[in-house]
């Protein structure tokens, strides 16, 4: 967590493989609590729903504590919630998650009925898009640090509320200043959905059964963007570009409601700080208390950790670096994809927004397609897992992301060279398939090989990935039409395919050097046999 123990990592952490408590690696508070806490209060349950602590006072005085834990079987782990229920939260977060991607890039479709209400240019109406994609990586600095202090629900309710309140001045905007500013908030509030889910899907399900939910969130965030120019086209077409914001305030609203109203509290701390309170009280016996209580960081510590910490990553640690670009120049795929489609069949081919949109439909079925797979790749996983004895070395997680990564470059060639006007119009819209179908694959693998790697700087290393990839994806939509009028149709996504391609070489590098190059790293987390005959400081 710190630098100056990350050297004895067993004493913060817990190895992805052994996690069968309330929380994983990820999500314990590790950017609350001091390097003298009792991770074990979160990772385990007990007979007596409690673990004694003995605490020297800095007076020299030793004092006992009882930390709060889930008993063994206990009702109020969401790990022990009925499958009924934890599937009926699993899909809420995920259709919350669809809806802030369909957010994103429904109003890409009517870019033109902006432009002619405001008379500005189409790169000043791109710019809807840039600020709202520049909130997905601002807003998780602030969003994710904040759920482990206050937990995961409380988050949500504030965020989608602020966000379904400032959806509506976009939809009422008398000028593009107002539509700009409003979006930019919009970005930064539906961020937390984007950051949390996958953090309440792993308060809810144990290793062993997250494979098929993780696949049905996986496809959530991806299937967004690919929806969102085709239900956003037609919509467009027939009732205009402010319908588009009618859309997302109508979906958000549900969203918000189906959260606040019927979800409980998932995050694992939260609940147990809550019953610390109650026992407290009900027994009148201050001993109960949890870490987050006992051993917390100080405030400028905390600060240093959230704000900072990410940035040390992405540019004093290589995996961090070359994984975030990897994800970075997909990500501005996507929405590079966003102004392709227009350009390629409303200009070449003379098509209108609400067919151009359908030309997405292939894209969507690679996602839905790759995410029906994730489940066997978890099985894989395991099945690997077990030959190392359930501690497989990090660069495992790459494999999937050494197959799927040819997909990406496959699918731009095919679209690079099926655009010219006068071949068939489903050429281009198949070349959409190969990429949808590789982005879950690549994305999951990224953020399990961050994790697996940093585990006790987990948050910080997909902090860090985040970021990047966000502004990335928001610089790109500003020159996208730019490049394809200097470079050709063809030409400018044959530049691209090759860019797609250039980065195939990372997770290959990554699974034959990646160890050595962890050895050496200051804030990788390595077991205590990787740790023998290697000084880390």
């Amino acid at each position: 967590m710190q630098d100056d123990h990350s050297h004895n990592p067993s004493s913060r952490t817990l190895s992805v493989a052994d996690s069968t408590g309330p929380l994983g690696p990820v999500d314990l508070p590790l950017r609350e609590l001091n390097e003298n806490a009792n991770l074990e209060e979160y990772t385990r349950e007990t007979a007596s729903g409690q673990i004694p602590k003995r605490v020297t006072t800095n007076d020299g005085r030793t004092e006992d504590y009882k930390l709060v834990t889930f008993k063994e079987n206990d009702p109020e782990n969401p790990k022990n919630w009925s499958k009924l229920l934890k599937w009926y939260i699993t899909m809420v977060v995920a259709f919350t998650c669809f809806v802030v991607a369909l957010a994103s890039s429904v109003i890409t479709a009517d870019f033109p009925g902006v432009m002619e209400t405001f008379n500005v240019s189409r790169e000043v109406t791109f710019l809807t898009v840039t600020v709202f994609v520049i909130g997905f990586g601002v807003g998780p600095m602030l969003f994710a640090p904040m759920s482990e202090m206050v937990g995961r629900r409380l988050v949500y309710g504030v965020t989608l509320f602020l966000a379904v309140v400032f959806v509506i001045p976009c939809a009422v905007a008398q000028n593009i200043g107002t539509l700009i500013v409003c979006r930019l908030i919009d970005g930064i509030a539906f961020s937390a959905p984007m950051t949390l889910v996958g953090g309440t899907l792993a308060d809810l399900w144990r290793n062993e059964e997250r494979g098929v939910p993780m696949a049905a969130f996986s496809a959530a965030p991806f299937l967004g963007p690919a929806i969102g120019p085709l239900v956003g086209g037609f919509l467009g077409d027939a009732a205009g570009w402010r319908w588009l914001y009618w859309l997302q305030l109508i979906l958000a609203g549900v969203a918000w409601f189906l959260i606040t109203i019927t979800v409980p509290e998932t995050y694992a701390p939260t609940i147990l700080k809550r019953r610390a309170k109650k026992l407290r009280k009900a027994e009148n016996d201050p001993k109960y208390v949890t870490e987050g209580e006992l051993n917390a960081l100080p405030i400028n510590e905390k600060l240093r950790i959230v704000l900072l910490r990410p940035f040390q990553l992405l540019f004093l640690e290589p995996i961090v670096l070359f994984i975030s670009i990897y994800m970075s120049v997909l990500y501005g795929l996507l929405y590079m994809f966003f102004v392709a489609y227009p350009i390629v069949y409303q200009e070449g081919k003379g098509w209108n927004a609400g067919s151009t949109g359908m030309m997405f439909i292939p894209l969507a079925i690679g996602v839905v397609m790759s995410a029906m797979c994730a489940p066997f790749v978890n099985k894989h996983y395991l099945k690997v897992s077990e030959e190392y004895n359930g501690k497989p070395p990090a660069e495992k997680r790459l494999i999937p992301m050494m197959l799927a990564c040819w997909f990406i470059p496959i699918g731009l060639f095919i679209f690079a060279w099926t655009s010219y006007p006068r071949v068939h119009w489903f050429g281009p819209a198949i070349g959409g398939w190969p990429v949808g179908f590789g982005f879950i694959f690549l994305y999951n693998s990224a953020n399990n090989y961050l994790v697996d790697t940093y585990q006790h700087q987990a948050a910080s290393a997909l902090a860090a990935k985040t970021f990047l990839r966000s502004m990335w994806g928001a610089s790109v939509v500003l020159f996208t039409e730019q490049m394809y009028s200097r470079m050709g149709y063809q030409w400018a996504s044959t530049f691209l395919a090759f860019l797609a391609l250039a980065c195939c070489a990372i997770p290959y590098v990554f699974y034959f050097k990646g160890e050595s190059i962890r050895r050496y790293s200051k804030y990788a987390f390595a077991d205590d046999e990787e740790q023998q005959g290697t000084e880390k400081h």
